[in-house]
């Protein structure tokens, strides 16, 4: 009982507990902010690349493309895994416009399919309800469409609106490609290698993603084909999938690598087989690894610096408590005398460290929900009043800071602030047990 009234006592009388208590809080009160923003942007971030490209991808980084991917989706929709699959063609171009030419990259696909295997639907801002009529201007449905990412079509405004209009204005791109073979050489090499064709901008894409929103133009599957790939073999550079909610991520992607290594080896021998020995399977983290990676190398630096905060509140804790024990060598001297034992004084001292982390980090934490609770208002005033903002939205494509606080990460938190209070109180807590009641009370009368 005694241990619990002197620690009480301490935290309540000792003013240099406050400050001890103020930096835990201040501490605390950082972390959350900042790890929280940052494991929503990141998070989010993944979300927006997770449902640009569905679950599993199968394709190659060769611009040829691999051939047979009719006969193969066939037997995907025949396993059961997967709730839709979409034949997609990638390759790059030249965009030209009234205003200048641009490079891009082109993404062939049938609308239909690839909203039943990623959220390609949720992102088009005109035909959401009608992907099937995502390809048809609808000033003249029998010209040829594309889709064109929002950033392209008009810029943000400080918030990271757009404007909204109830139908796409008529405005036609010309695309030039490079149409390759099934061996990798230029049609017409020697003559005009490339091909032009011009489309009409049916609808605006709008995935969170930068660069997709700007440098991206989606056109019709067979347009893609016929654009970029020669031969009357028809090619395509990936399969997209989505699978059934049953089938778990990684393996959903082992029985589908299982399913394409038994496909290609029956397709050995067969005319341009070749192209199908350069076909990987991958989740949709490997294959959107090089665009994560980096957000998650920030968050893990970002979390190593925050190491460092939490040592530093080691050593405030330490040298607190190594003040506290040197003016309190008669409160302890007095405790041996009347029958404390060692371990009931380390245990004081550290209950006391544990009361300081205790009050400090829900201090800490309350302060941080509430702070979060109100990022967004509190960046709209400083925004309308003194022009600041945390992130420019012409730049960053993000709407609202992230400001969902997650209790694990709390707990985790919460608990590492105790154990750096508990750790810097040790050694101090150490010195107090092996001073002799004789040496502290004779110290005390002179």
């Amino acid at each position: 009982m005694y241990k619990l009234t002197l620690i009480a006592r301490y935290l309540v009388k000792r003013r240099i507990t406050h400050f001890a208590m103020l930096a835990v809080a201040l501490c605390v009160f950082t972390v959350v902010v900042v790890m929280t923003v940052m494991i929503g942007l990141v998070g989010g971030f993944k979300e927006k690349n997770h449902a640009f490209v569905g679950d599993c991808v199968v394709g190659t980084e060769s611009l040829v493309g691999f051939p047979y991917y009719e006969e193969f989706m066939a037997l995907v929709e025949q396993s059961g895994l997967v709730a839709g699959v979409s034949p997609v063609v990638k390759n790059y171009a030249l965009l030209g416009t009234d205003i200048g030419d641009d490079n891009v990259e082109i993404i062939g696909l049938d609308p239909v399919r690839h909203s039943q295997a990623t959220s390609f639907a949720q992102m088009l801002e005109f035909h959401g309800n009608r992907p099937q009529k995502a390809f048809e201007p609808t000033y003249d449905p029998n010209l040829p469409g594309c889709i064109l990412g929002i950033s392209r079509m008009q810029r943000p405004d400080a918030r990271g609106r757009y404007v909204h209009y109830d139908a796409p204005f008529q405005v036609s791109v010309a695309l030039t490609c490079f149409p390759l073979n099934a061996k990798g050489a230029l049609v017409g090499a020697g003559t005009n290698p490339t091909a032009t064709k011009r489309f009409y901008y049916s609808d605006n894409i709008r995935t969170g993603i930068a660069a997709i929103d700007y440098g991206y133009v989606f056109l019709p599957l067979d347009q893609a084909q016929a654009l970029c790939m020669s031969g009357d073999q028809k090619r395509i550079t990936a399969l997209h999938l989505k699978f059934r909610p049953h089938v778990a991520l990684q393996d959903g992607c082992r029985q589908m690598a299982e399913l394409w290594s038994r496909f290609r080896a029956e397709k050995a021998g067969a005319p341009n087989s070749f192209l199908l020995d350069t076909v990987n399977v991958q989740s949709w983290k490997e294959y959107r690894r090089a665009v994560v990676a980096p957000m998650e190398h920030e968050q893990l630096m970002l979390s190593l610096m925050f190491t460092l905060v939490g040592i530093t509140t080691v050593f405030i804790v330490f040298v607190v408590f190594y003040m506290v024990v040197n003016s309190k060598k008669k409160d302890i001297g007095v405790l041996k005398s009347v029958g404390a034992s060692n371990v009931g004084v380390l245990s004081l001292f550290q209950g006391f460290a544990f009361g300081i982390g205790l009050i400090g980090s829900c201090v800490g934490i309350l302060c941080g929900w509430l702070f979060l609770s109100w990022i967004n208002q509190i960046e709209q005033f400083c925004y309308d009043h003194f022009r600041i903002q945390l992130w420019d939205r012409t730049v960053y494509v993000i709407g609202a800071i992230p400001n969902h606080v997650d209790p694990s990460a709390l707990a985790v938190i919460m608990s590492c602030a105790i154990l750096a209070c508990l750790i810097g109180a040790l050694v101090p807590s150490y010195l107090a047990v092996r001073l002799q009641p004789v040496e502290t009370l004779h110290a005390g009368r002179t």
